[in-house]
């Protein structure tokens, strides 16, 4: 078979794993006849292994699924309703045009781009979508929902989204899974941390639930949620008591010490003890196992910083190799994210140059239950009219969902969807525009687990009338009259352009990725990307905002124990099966999971009368959620596990876990706190 030579017969297409992973995999597409057959890993690519996740080695099933939304729908009944009829490309196009540009000559503020990482790809992401707001001058999206708590914190601390090279993990001799269940989201790094176990490595997952991860780790400190910066600060006083410091590399490559050395000095194992839920030898032996091993590596994952203490949180643990100076060897140090290594060119891709002096206010889509309710006023600017929706489901994701639901439920919101699928935000749409799957469009990817570069070509045809979003956004762009010439770029162009001579475009073309010039160890001698070139334990930035300098234990919103009215925090990490909303319509996906579940330990469900399968009402102020119980010691006492992120029309009764959590943000990155949430459970 040959690799990109289209042909009657069987031939395999080189792409990229559009999905929110660290992974982003090489995928090898089979083509029979123009149409996908299978999606396998590209052997040839180091991370990937030739190895796929059980969720994309269906991709081929979600390209061809039955439900794929293959033509332009224009809403035929109530809001909420689902109900369409099928309209042309030109009808659909010249009616959002026009609705946009009357809305636009009143104040273009009042038109909203919603979107995400429905697909990582910088090109069907935010480049064609991207000069069309500017251009329109719409309000700005904050993009926060996910990662932008721990990526403030890794700027303040380390000066930017940089770590160790994933790669050297298997050489570690200790390895701190923190806040992440590996098997089910870093299937790749677990292969890794897998290799260093039988050298002889020992692993350790912190996290308040019982993964599949933590099952399969040496030993598990399975922590209340909210209380990783205290323990982090535990770990360094017994790293100050001990003298398991490297004094040297504090010395040289350090801002702050002496700050931190104060504050961790209060933070006996004691007290982080009775913060954290946890026994103070476990947190004394976990801090002996980290001052003494060598070469010790940290795997952060995002869980940890969806809690109002979850920027603070980053900060300290990414603290911790400069103390111990594991930064030396390349198998030492921490990674949360390798996103900031890549050169990539945002302004060639997104053109912000199109807003031409203009500064449209900032909606945080964190928020966005809140802001389509909200009215004009002088403090807030215009009331949203029109919601493009493109790479997310907010109805299904966002905080607090009752309140997104009443907001798009409104008449005089326009609502344009881009889609797939038919999602809960699909079915709130005045007009569906079919999107294409990976496997029929260009893209241009970067990782945030390594630190290659990955080209997906199409593999096949756009199936039915679907279109790759940059082509409606051009489409919408000429009709509405903004003439400047990037609105004709191609998306193989704009793939080009992503990084311009910084990375061997013939490279990607020929074998589908290519790898940056990352040192082994980056941080052996100091030179942080940091103003001061330090490891910044106390980051004035942060102080001048009137913010902590240095890194502490912020309690959550809603403390673990703290309500009568609601005893129990709940957190709602992914269902092993599903990758955020996506997936969730895969039916063998979906068969496998079987229903949206409530982890209970069996402590907290006794003493409710539930009984493991049984119907249940989980609820808070914010509203309620009907799903099945699940008694299991993946559950600690006092905390329960919502799994998430079902479709909303797929639960039990029409919610999903995100009925129950909160619009409020992060310490820092204005972020959510998904597991900043308390919650009380009742049989249905």
């Amino acid at each position: 078979m040959d690799l990109q030579t289209p042909t009657s017969a069987t031939h395999q297409v080189r792409g990229a794993c559009p999905h929110d992973c660290p992974d982003t995999c090489a995928l090898l597409t089979t083509v029979q006849e123009g149409r996908a057959i299978k999606v396998q890993g590209n052997p040839e690519h180091g991370p990937t292994g030739g190895v796929l996740c059980a969720k994309v080695s269906h991709y081929a099933e979600r390209t061809n699924h039955p439900e794929r939304l293959l033509q332009p729908l224009r809403r035929a009944g109530p809001k909420g309703s689902g109900r369409f009829e099928p309209v042309s490309w030109d009808e659909a196009l010249d009616a959002i045009a026009a609705r946009l540009s009357a809305i636009a000559a009143r104040d273009p503020q009042a038109i909203l781009p919603y979107s995400y990482c429905g697909t990582m790809g910088l090109v069907q992401g935010e480049a064609m979508a991207m000069r069309f707001f500017h251009q329109l001058g719409a309000s700005f999206l904050d993009r926060t929902i996910c990662a932008s708590a721990g990526a403030e914190a890794l700027v303040q601390t380390l000066g930017g989204k940089v770590g160790m090279r994933v790669e050297y993990f298997n050489e570690a001799k200790l390895i701190l899974i923190w806040g992440s269940n590996s098997i089910a989201s870093n299937l790749h790094f677990w292969r890794l941390a897998q290799e260093a176990k039988r050298n002889g490595a020992k692993l350790v997952c912190i996290d308040p639930r019982r993964s599949e991860t933590a099952e399969k780790c040496h030993e598990h400190i399975q922590l209340l949620p909210g209380t990783d910066a205290a323990l982090a600060l535990a770990i360094m006083h017994e790293l100050v008591v001990h003298d398991w410091l490297d004094h040297d590399y504090l010395a040289q490559h350090t801002l702050g010490w002496e700050g931190l050395r104060e504050r961790a000095l209060r933070w006996t194992p004691e007290r982080a003890a009775q913060v954290c839920g946890v026994p103070a030898e476990q947190i004394r032996q976990l801090a002996r196992d980290y001052g003494t091993a060598q070469p010790a590596a940290i795997r952060l994952n995002y869980g940890m910083q969806r809690v109002r203490g979850g920027g603070n949180a980053v900060r300290a643990v990414a603290c911790l190799p400069a103390l111990t100076g594991a930064w030396r060897q390349r198998a030492g140090g921490v990674l949360l994210s390798s996103s900031g290594w890549y050169p990539t060119d945002r302004a060639a891709l997104q053109r912000p140059d199109l807003l031409a002096g203009r500064t449209p206010r900032t909606i945080n889509m964190v928020q966005i239950g809140d802001d389509l309710l909200r009215p004009a006023s002088p403090a807030f600017g215009p009331a949203i009219e029109a919601v493009v929706v493109y790479n997310s489901n907010p109805l299904a994701v966002a905080p607090e969902s009752g309140k997104v639901a009443q907001g798009f439920a409104r008449e005089d919101l326009f609502t344009v969807v881009l889609e797939q699928f038919a999602t809960d935000t699909v079915d709130y749409a005045d007009y569906v525009l079919p999107a294409t799957t990976q496997l029929e469009h260009w893209d241009i990817h970067t990782a945030y687990g390594h630190t290659d570069v990955l080209l997906n070509r199409p593999a096949i045809a756009p199936l039915g009338q679907a279109r790759p979003n940059t082509e409606v956004f051009r489409e919408l762009a000429r009709r509405m009259g903004f003439t400047d010439p990037c609105f004709a770029d191609s998306d193989e162009a704009m793939c080009r352009a992503a990084f311009g001579e910084r990375v061997d475009f013939k490279a990607l073309m020929e074998r589908g990725f290519a790898s940056l010039p990352v040192p082994e160890a980056p941080f052996a001698q100091g030179g942080f990307p940091t103003a001061s070139g330090r490891c910044e334990f106390f980051s004035a930035r942060l102080a001048r905002q009137g913010l902590d300098g240095l890194p502490d234990h912020v309690p959550n919103y809603e403390v673990p124990g703290s309500s009568a009215r609601y005893p129990l925090a709940m957190i709602s990490p992914p269902a092993r099966n599903f990758l955020n909303s996506s997936f969730v319509n895969v039916k063998s996906l979906r068969d496998i999971e079987g229903e949206p579940l409530l982890e209970l330990h069996p402590d907290d469900a006794a003493a409710r009368g539930i009984a493991d399968g049984g119907i249940v009402r989980v609820f808070n102020d914010r509203g309620e959620y009907v799903c099945k119980a699940r008694v299991s010691g993946r559950a600690r006492p006092g905390v329960v596990n919502g799994l998430g992120i079902w479709w909303r029309k797929l639960g039990l009764a029409g919610t999903n876990v995100n009925q129950l959590t909160s619009q409020r943000l992060t310490d820092l990155g204005r972020a959510p706190v998904f597991y900043d949430c308390l919650v009380e459970v009742a049989r249905a």
